[in-house]
């Protein structure tokens, strides 16, 4: 089997292996649930003090909270998936294996990685979504029409590939540390930064709003939320749409040159 039909079994083969943690999930279903109360109370404590921080208000501040733990996983925003395995497989060589494979080895992480998110997604995305909704349905909302709801949909894919690219260069610098945790860990605090999972980008001041909106974190979780909010609307969704779309395609064309520079020049641990 070659070509997309090849991709869509690698997929679905990491979307099983992935369901086969039905503990781990239920578990961080649960956790995910804890901190977006935990965070949702705090925010209305900060919106309370200022009411329309960064052009939201409480409900958009609490629904934000919500769609932050729903991809918290299914984006991988501190790290994991099959950038993971990746790294562990360049520094014991059994990527050497993986070279040998009648396909990419861009290709096939990012198959596996779309479908461990898509497995994520249906999960502990999904999940925590309607316990939200659930727990503050008088303030937690909805996208506003069908265009809010696709081009949300699409901004999760687009993260999702997004945050795979980042993870892969990250995990790449094994080909020349042999061990990328350090490298890993600085990608995680990264992302958890200006991605806006610890505050909502649209609230940081002046100059550093403008650099973070423009860096490819903001991809992760501030541009789909934005965009499920109606905070992007029209030719606002279109840009933020086409700036995701853009950083994909050039951080995966950085992981081709990187792959390239590797395969060159690095001899695979063992031999």
């Amino acid at each position: 089997m070659t070509g997309p039909g090849l991709h869509v079994a690698i997929a679905t083969r990491a979307f099983r292996r992935y369901s086969t943690y039905r503990a781990a999930t239920l578990a961080g279903i649960f956790t995910n649930s804890v901190f977006g109360v935990i965070y949702s109370y705090a925010y209305l404590a900060l919106w309370d003090q200022r009411p329309h921080a960064g052009g939201y208000d409480a409900g958009d501040a609490v629904t934000y909270v919500w769609i932050g733990q729903a991809l918290l996983m299914t984006v991988a925003v501190w790290g994991g998936g099959t950038t993971d395995d990746l790294a562990e497989r360049i520094r014991n060589g059994d990527v050497a294996v993986d070279l040998y494979r009648p396909v990419g080895l861009l290709g096939w992480y990012l198959a596996g990685d779309l479908g461990r998110a898509a497995y994520h997604l249906l999960t502990r995305g999904l999940a925590p979504t309607v316990i939200g909704w659930l727990v503050f349905h008088d303030l937690f909302r909805w996208p506003g029409s069908p265009v809010a709801a696709a081009g949300a949909m699409a901004s999760i894919a687009l993260a999702v590939v997004v945050s795979f690219a980042m993870r892969f260069l990250f995990a790449s610098t094994s080909f020349w540390l042999l061990d990328a945790q350090g490298a890993r860990l600085l990608g995680g605090v990264l992302a958890l930064f200006f991605s806006g999972m610890m505050l909502p980008l649209v609230i940081f001041p002046g100059a550093l709003r403008t650099v973070a909106l423009a860096l490819p974190w903001a991809s992760y979780l501030q541009t789909p939320a934005d965009i499920w909010l109606g905070q992007r609307a029209g030719w606002g969704l279109v840009t933020g749409l086409g700036l995701q779309l853009l950083w994909a395609l050039v951080l995966l064309g950085c992981c081709q040159l990187v792959l390239a520079a590797a395969t060159r020049k690095v001899v695979v641990q063992g031999g």
